[in-house]
């Protein structure tokens, strides 16, 4: 299941978008929102439901976080962007990252 969350996440919303991965969430961060998509098996679909809702490609970025751990990893292929100066899968601008995980903190908790 793919959630929007725009605030902090409840217990129960947070349950539901660990389920597909048991534990691991994937997200889809808009940076400039500071608004999130959470769930799924694939970024790209977080990635679709962000841009349907007037988010713009180049303020999205994905990752994920691990519950167990509370670790969140910053790779993606929605992140290879050569163009924006990002020619991995993993985003390799620590400005981006820090901003990455102050929403996903804020909101995943």
């Amino acid at each position: 299941m793919i959630l929007i969350l725009l605030k902090k996440a409840t217990d129960e919303e947070v349950k539901k978008v660990a389920q597909d991965l048991d534990g691991y969430i994937k997200f889809v961060v808009n940076i400039k929102q500071e608004i999130l998509a959470a769930g799924g098996k694939l970024h790209s679909d977080g990635e679709k439901l962000l841009l349907g809702q007037g988010s713009r490609q180049e303020d999205l970025w994905g990752g994920g976080l691990d519950l167990e751990t509370d670790e969140i990893d910053f790779d993606s292929m929605i992140n290879l962007r050569p163009g924006q100066g990002n020619p991995s899968r993993e985003v390799l601008s620590a400005e981006i990252r820090k901003k990455i995980e102050g929403i996903v903190r804020r909101i995943l908790g």
